[in-house]
């Protein structure tokens, strides 16, 4: 991978991340209401942290097939948030219960359970509020792109993969119960990031269809990636807790695969979703970079 400009795909992160960083900023501020610990706790997790994965596809996609502004900024921001909630509900302890997240403490360290479990629940709330004041788009994509995100990130998208997980935990199962899982849980909203892009910008549907193809594929290869790091990583590189696979008995591609055949499996997938954008008659170098980028990640 000689070819990939890992520094321009670093400058794009960092421009995409403060963009979203500010809008999720001003989308939800303190104001000093009597309510404003849960928007304490929430922001504790959002702000500052992250990798901004989704929200980036979300607007390159958006950009690739003919945006021009920042509408999709708001569903950027939207589609963060739901992240977020997810990985705040994930760390508590009746999940996966992990003490740090994105190199900080995880929320319910920080602020309580009670407090944690309401903080993610306003965050998923408040998340389709703002994708419901994005402007200056036409009304039916906006709600088809809202469908999209309530679908992938409920009981048919992560959700669903959750329970999957959690009931998976201290049992021998098939890794085609791993893959349906992580199709799920880590894929669902990396789909949806590059499908609503295409949405939003209007795309035809053989084009929506295409990003929903490579979002799966790169979802299932980030998280087969993520199962490595959790094996091989360290918690300050990986600013979370290493080994929490292993000591909650869960079933991931590495404990039934290996290491030497995940990477082989997670390097198939990256080339496939790469080829999938070759559809894309716009210049599609900065998601293709990005996707290798992410093969080759240690965090």
């Amino acid at each position: 991978m000689s070819d990939t400009n890992f520094a321009a795909v670093e400058e794009l992160l960092q421009n995409h991340r403060a963009k979203t960083e500010a809008r999720v900023d001003m989308l939800l501020p303190e104001n000093g209401r009597l309510s404003d610990s849960v928007v304490h706790a929430a922001r504790h997790s959002l702000l500052d942290a992250g990798k901004r994965i989704r929200p980036l596809l979300l607007v390159e996609f958006y950009k690739l097939c003919g945006g021009e502004d920042e509408c999709a900024y708001h569903f950027a921001a939207a589609l963060e948030m739901i992240h977020t909630y997810s990985l705040i509900h994930d760390d508590l302890p009746c999940m996966d219960d992990d003490d740090m997240r994105r190199g900080k403490p995880s929320c319910h360290k920080q602020f309580g359970e009670a407090t944690a479990v309401l903080a993610g629940d306003g965050l998923l709330t408040e998340a389709f509020g703002v994708a419901a004041k994005t402007v200056g788009l036409p009304v039916e994509r906006i709600l088809r792109a809202m469908g999209v995100l309530s679908s992938c990130a409920g009981i048919s998208g992560m959700v669903g993969g959750q329970i999957i997980d959690l009931e998976s935990e201290n049992k021998q199962v098939q890794i085609e119960t791993v893959t349906e899982m992580y199709r799920l849980k880590t894929g669902a909203l990396i789909r949806a990031a590059a499908t609503i892009g295409c949405i939003l910008a209007g795309a035809d549907e053989d084009l929506i269809e295409a990003a929903s193809t490579y979002g799966e594929k790169m979802g299932l290869a980030f998280q087969v990636i993520d199962d490595i790091l959790d094996f091989e990583s360290t918690d300050g590189v990986l600013g979370k807790p290493v080994g929490s696979d292993e000591k909650n008995h869960k079933n991931t591609y590495v404990s039934l695969l290996g290491l030497e055949e995940s990477r082989n499996i997670a390097t198939q997938l990256t080339n496939e979703a790469i080829t999938i954008l070759e559809r894309f008659s716009g210049d599609t170098n900065a998601i293709a970079d990005l996707t290798k980028y992410l093969l080759s990640r240690n965090r």
